[in-house]
């Protein structure tokens, strides 16, 4: 079983990720590693590394594998920096990001998924990584400033509290746009104001929280 894993991972990584652009080798290298399975609902796992996201309850899901290494080749990291996740859900990014040799610093609505993924990280030994409850479009004050951030859902605007929590220099990587359709989005924050590139269309469940569709900041 483990090997046949194994060689799923493998195939993920040459047919979804190498064919379509992705060139990082330390961000290749860690989705060989991370066992995406183990994420997952145990009846999903023959599933696991099919280019398409899954349910993972609460509402939410595991971005395909594409999209999660694409997010995390966009946030370009150096080992030894501090980064941000809004929106644990599985835990999956969490992990990828913690490959990186980051301090990982995530922040989940829901308390169910979030403890199943401290479980999860904990069981495959990424102390780096920490998880915490409460609304990620607020950030997490005690812990910035953050050389990058990622937000793992689809935000209507970029919220405001971790533009201000982005250490000069730093990134924020967001989908971004419409509840159906959003654009991968990366904003450098600069001395002279803040810089985005897009990186594509993609398709993400919306954000929740203040600055979510449905918060007391939201532009929708």
């Amino acid at each position: 079983m483990a090997i046949r894993y194994a060689e799923a991972r493998e195939q993920m990584v040459r047919e979804q990720l190498v064919k379509r652009g992705l060139t990082d080798p330390l961000i290749l290298a860690a989705m060989g590693r991370v066992p995406r399975h183990l994420f997952v609902e145990e009846s999903l796992r023959d599933r696991a590394y099919d280019d398409h996201p899954l349910p993972i309850g609460e509402g939410q899901t595991i971005s395909q594998p594409y999209m999660v290494a694409l997010m995390a080749e966009t946030l370009k990291l150096a080992e030894g920096e501090k980064v941000l996740e809004v929106g644990t859900g599985s835990g999956y990014l969490t992990a990828i990001l913690a490959e990186q040799g980051v301090q990982v610093c995530s922040i989940e609505l829901s308390e169910p998924l979030a403890e199943r993924a401290r479980i999860t990280l904990h069981a495959l030994g990424y102390d780096n990584a920490t998880v915490h409850v409460g609304d990620g479009t607020l950030g997490w004050p005690a812990e910035a400033p953050f050389d990058a951030i990622v937000v793992g859902a689809a935000a209507p605007c970029l919220p405001r509290p971790l533009l201000d929590q982005l250490r000069l220099g730093g990134r924020l990587v967001v989908p971004m746009g419409e509840e159906e359709l959003q654009t991968l989005v990366r904003v450098w924050r600069e001395p002279q104001g803040l810089r985005e590139e897009y990186f594509g269309e993609c398709r993400f469940v919306k954000l929740g929280g203040a600055y979510g569709w449905d918060g007391s900041h939201s532009t929708k």
